[in-house]
């Protein structure tokens, strides 16, 4: 808008204006959205607090189920070393993202608080100290103005309706020259209307003219002291939006886990060591430990000893031998070849993320009922033996027990004489068969 206040302009044109009486409401209403805006922010980063915690929820439950799954599932050496890496580098990025929302609710969300807290002051009869007095400043401001525009609007009325009496006499005064019932004298007034009308007009010109000219000579000091009250205001909104440009910046430093040395980290190691993964190596540990490069003990002469059972032989386990899966049943305990009784009576469930529920693989024939590790072996109930000789376990996953100790068998003899059994105090493990007897 002109420095002057110009009649001539379309109304659509300045309908809308800051200028306009009144119109300096949106910039005092910026205030109150301002304090919102932050309420929306802080909202915001919650929000996104709890999906990087569910994320990181979802990435632990999911590791540590197929951590377990693969710890007791028949993948050996560094095949099974790798795929374990990827569950680490789960449990790792899992870690960052709980690091996510605590940076989210602890630094960002605070800062946001403390910044407003500092930047809007509530008053007791309500709204904002700031708003108040952009409002008190933009009214002071705007009122001698206000008050010109209001005489002249008065005085453009007045002169538009003096104009149009004035056309209304003149029309009256044609007629009548026409009209052969319009006497002389009525002629003669209809004239002096009309001669009223336009000195009513002239002088209604003259005040309105008069009334528009000191509406202009009011506006630039109007202008000026508005501008003062605007720039106040545009002040407090360069501080709100130099502090959020600062608190998304931070944001954006707190999400992006790829600036964090941690996270090169990461996959650094997950690549390396599925990089370090060795055919030959792992072929090599089965055969030692599961064909023909295990050693055997071939059967030799043995005198018959009456004063002592012997035990049967013993399927040697390797020396050494990592902690991978046998693919027989007859492997003493801490072999995987069946997947935990957890594993077979827990369903396992968690939140995921959208509507879709993973896809289950399997490698069985049954639907995917199963975990493809499962085995199909099955225990029974159980059943109480008594020892008939003192026996002391040579290994960690053998029982000790004297002759009379009662305990229960959980699964038969195998091909080599051993069966497995489970102490009253839980301990379970391998004994030789010939050393008890059903009860």
């Amino acid at each position: 808008m002109s420095g002057s206040y110009d009649e001539s302009a379309g109304a659509d044109d300045t309908m809308d204006s800051f200028w306009e009486v009144g119109n300096y409401k949106r910039a005092v209403k910026r205030v109150d959205d301002g304090h919102r805006l932050c309420n929306d922010l802080m909202g915001c980063l919650q929000e996104r607090a709890k999906i990087e915690k569910a994320y990181g929820d979802q990435l632990t439950a999911w590791s540590k189920r197929w951590r377990q799954l693969i710890e007791k599932g028949p993948q050996y050496g560094s095949v099974e070393r790798a795929w374990l890496a990827v569950m680490t580098e789960a449990e790792k990025v899992s870690e960052l993202h709980q690091e996510v929302k605590n940076n989210l609710l602890n630094e960002d969300v605070e800062k946001v608080k403390n910044w407003q807290k500092e930047a809007y002051h509530k008053q007791m009869i309500g709204g904002f100290k700031e708003a108040k007095e952009a409002d008190e400043g933009f009214k002071k401001a705007q009122k001698p103005w206000a008050k010109k525009l209001k005489e002249m609007e008065a005085a453009k009325k007045t002169y538009h309706m003096a104009c149009k009496e004035e056309k209304l006499a003149a029309a009256r005064e044609a007629n009548g020259k026409t009209e052969a019932s319009v006497t002389p004298d009525q002629q003669k007034k209809l004239h002096e209307k009309v001669d009223k009308c336009k000195q009513d007009t002239q002088k209604a010109k003259e005040k309105y003219e008069k009334s528009l000219d000191e509406l202009n000579k009011c506006t630039p000091q109007y202008m000026e002291s508005m501008e003062q009250v605007f720039d106040q205001c545009q002040q407090h909104e360069v501080k709100r939006l130099t502090f959020l440009k600062e608190a998304l910046l931070d944001i954006k430093r707190h999400l992006n886990l790829t600036e964090g040395q941690s996270y090169v980290t990461i996959y650094r190691e997950l690549e390396r060591t599925i990089q370090a993964i060795s055919t030959q190596e792992d072929l090599r540990w089965f055969s030692n430990n599961h064909g023909p490069g295990m050693p055997m003990n071939w059967p030799v002469f043995e005198e018959y000893n009456p004063d002592q059972a012997a035990a049967p032989p013993k399927k040697k386990k390797p020396d050494g031998a990592p902690p991978t899966p046998s693919t027989d049943h007859v492997a003493p305990p801490g072999d995987r070849s069946s997947v935990s009784s957890y594993d077979k009576n827990q369903a396992y469930s968690t939140e995921w993320s959208d509507d879709e529920q993973p896809t289950s693989y399997s490698g069985n024939e049954n639907g995917g009922n199963r975990n493809s590790f499962e085995d199909d072996s099955s225990t029974g109930k159980g059943v109480r033996v008594r020892a008939l000789y003192d026996y002391d376990g040579q290994e960690q996953d053998e029982l000790t027990f004297k002759a009379g100790d009662e305990f229960t068998k959980t699964e038969d003899e195998d091909e080599q004489g051993w069966c497995r059994g489970r102490l009253d105090s839980g301990q379970e493990g391998l004994y030789p068969a010939n050393y008890v007897e059903a009860i």
